[in-house]
């Protein structure tokens, strides 16, 4: 029986040179709340049907995103490599609104940060897009799972 979604996360810690509390809190919070509840579909069939749970890894190698899926019990299923091209200007943009979203939280009026937010959220939407767009054939991904992904995939290309 079908179960698509991932139960696992794990980031390759060597990718991640450093992060604030702020962006610590963010990766606990996308882990958690992309456990609690995403749709994740690879789409290439294996040989004995196995289709999910999964347990996932993201790693950034050589400037491109790997991604190991393995079943539940741990053993390797596949991994996926995608190429961060498209990602770079997304990811700079959501870093500099996150910079801003903070500072505004610590230093500014409800009516400023409820603008930062809602670029925040417009940016972070276009790159769940964008991730889903890349994905099209290969993971069948939600909105939200993508959205969570996104920030993971955020936390793994801070350079401090």
């Amino acid at each position: 029986m079908a179960d698509p979604r991932i139960i696992d996360v794990e980031l390759d810690e060597r990718t991640i040179l450093w992060r604030s509390a702020d962006i610590e809190q963010e990766r606990r919070i996308a882990i958690f709340d992309l456990i609690e509840g995403n749709y994740f579909a690879p789409q290439r069939e294996h040989a004995d049907g196995y289709a999910g749970p999964y347990r996932l890894s993201l790693a950034v190698e050589e400037g491109r995103l790997a991604m190991g899926i393995r079943r539940e019990d741990g053993t390797h299923l596949e991994t996926l490599v995608l190429a961060m091209g498209r990602f770079r200007r997304p990811i700079r943009d959501y870093f500099a609104i996150c910079d801003s979203y903070f500072q505004a939280i610590r230093q500014s009026t409800a009516q400023q940060i409820e603008t930062v937010d809602m670029a925040r959220r417009a940016i972070h939407n276009e790159a769940a897009e964008l991730l889903k767009e890349r994905l099209a054939g290969k993971i069948e991904i939600d909105f939200d799972t993508a959205r969570r992904l996104f920030t993971l995939i955020c936390v793994l290309h801070i350079k401090g």
